[in-house]
């Protein structure tokens, strides 16, 4: 049951959620392998994980330059980071192959890595539009290819996927985002049934939660029943509500797969 020497690798780890249950999960043991776009952000979340300041000897470790994954982190004992753009299949299977060079397996794999832009279809750009898509919807597929014959010749693992409370209650001005979002809650369900005993599936949806990912989107005109900003900063809770959800399906008995959690402010219409 304990999650104390499970090797965990997330995806969009350098802030909010992501770097939150990097934190929580390696104060209860874990071995941490993470991804994200911004080296920065991985190295200071690496360095409080491993107690030293980013910079230090040891802490900082040796920038081996992986040719894929943009770079990579080895140096603290039980944590490793690389530049991750989940957009890109080949550094996510570089990710991977970083925590089994590094610790010799995988064990679960935190799909957090997610971008949205609020506003009505017609006035979305492709990019944003692909964005939305290849990062929340490919991304996680990309995953879940990457690391399922992983997970068969080990045994056994664990896919957890940050899903969104989006996906549940529809509103205007999000329909790129929970559209990608209900796809991913929808392929997670039939993974699972596909994975078979050995292997657990875990969609977590987070709803408002505190994070730049909520942040760094003030909205300028706001479509009808979209909660603006300052609503949203309101009632949001801390990213580590979710974290524990995480936490506790992970540190579930092998046997015991916790399919769907739901986490939101109890203020959250």
């Amino acid at each position: 049951m304990s999650i104390a020497g499970k090797v965990v690798v997330i995806t969009g780890a350098g802030s909010g959620i992501g770097a939150a249950t990097a934190e929580l999960l390696a104060g209860q043991g874990a071995r941490l392998v993470l991804g994200g776009r911004r080296a920065d952000r991985l190295e200071q979340v690496a360095a409080r994980i491993s107690g030293e300041s980013v910079g230090a000897e040891n802490a900082g470790g040796e920038n081996t330059g992986a040719e894929n994954a943009g770079g990579e982190n080895t140096g603290a004992e039980n944590v490793a980071w690389a530049v991750t753009d989940v957009r890109r299949r080949e550094d996510v299977k570089a990710l991977i192959s970083l925590a089994r060079n590094r610790f010799g397996r995988m064990d679960v794999l935190v799909s957090n890595a997610g971008v949205a832009t609020v506003a009505p279809i017609e006035t979305l750009t492709d990019e944003q539009v692909d964005d939305m898509i290849d990062v929340n919807l490919k991304g996680v597929v990309y995953g879940i290819t990457a690391a399922l014959p992983v997970f068969r010749e080990q045994g056994g693992g664990h896919f957890v996927q940050t899903v969104s409370t989006s996906g549940l209650r529809i509103v205007a001005g999000q329909a790129i985002y929970a559209g990608a979002k209900n796809a991913v809650r929808t392929i997670s369900e039939a993974l699972r049934q596909e994975a078979g005993p050995s292997i657990r599936v875990t969609a977590v949806s987070p709803g408002m939660i505190r994070t730049e990912f909520v942040g760094e989107r003030p909205p300028e005109s706001n479509p009808d029943g979209v909660a603006t900003w300052d609503q949203v900063q309101e009632v949001a809770i801390d990213a580590s509500a979710v974290a524990r959800a995480i936490a506790f399906a992970i540190d579930q008995p092998d046997d015991v797969d916790v399919n769907e959690i739901v986490v939101r402010p109890t203020a959250q219409g």
